[in-house]
């Protein structure tokens, strides 16, 4: 099976699921992040990130898994069939919340519950050392983008493009391996 394939499969079943303690699905969260992404006019490689992020959960639904490093397990899904600029905001948008966290007073404050629930789970916010760590990773402002995303992307009946809209710059950014 082709590793588009497997998303189109992951999105149509599990993603049918809500979305954490959220009131939208995996699949319509998924679709705001990257429609966001998409109206912001970011590269389709994060675009394709921000529709991804969360396929780790989709993925520990398929598998029966209780693991909560959904990020990891997403990134590591990905890497067979793209490059970081896809798999590292990916890997790193859990990260960018507790980095988020501590560099901006404010930024907890906007979190909705279920977020703040998972960020306790996550690890809190970084420290001073983890925060400067985490700013000098190459994909830490994707990764940052991609958060911000993330955040807004729980809006109720929000209509958004189709996944078959996105399928298209996902299939570009499959890295060709030959």
């Amino acid at each position: 099976m082709t590793i588009l394939r497997r998303i189109e499969i992951l999105f149509s079943g599990h993603g049918t699921a809500f979305y954490g303690g959220e009131a939208i699905t995996q699949t319509e969260h998924a679709l705001q992040c990257a429609q966001l992404a998409e109206q912001a006019g970011d590269p389709e490689s994060l675009i394709v990130a921000s529709l991804l992020h969360d396929l780790g959960h989709l993925v520990m639904s398929e598998d029966g898994t209780t693991d909560m490093r959904h990020q990891e397990v997403g990134a590591d899904l990905l890497a067979v069939g793209f490059g970081p600029a896809v798999t590292e905001p990916v890997r790193l948008h859990v990260a960018a919340k507790r980095y988020l966290c501590a560099i901006d007073p404010g930024y907890q404050a906007t979190l909705s519950p279920a977020s703040l629930h998972s960020l306790a789970l996550q690890g809190g916010p970084y420290d001073a050392a983890q925060a400067e760590a985490f700013v000098a990773h190459p994909h830490g402002p994707d990764a940052v983008r991609l958060r911000r995303y993330d955040d807004l992307a729980k809006v109720v009946g929000l209509a958004t493009p189709p996944l078959e809209h996105y399928l298209p710059m996902v299939s570009r950014c499959i890295r060709r391996i030959s």
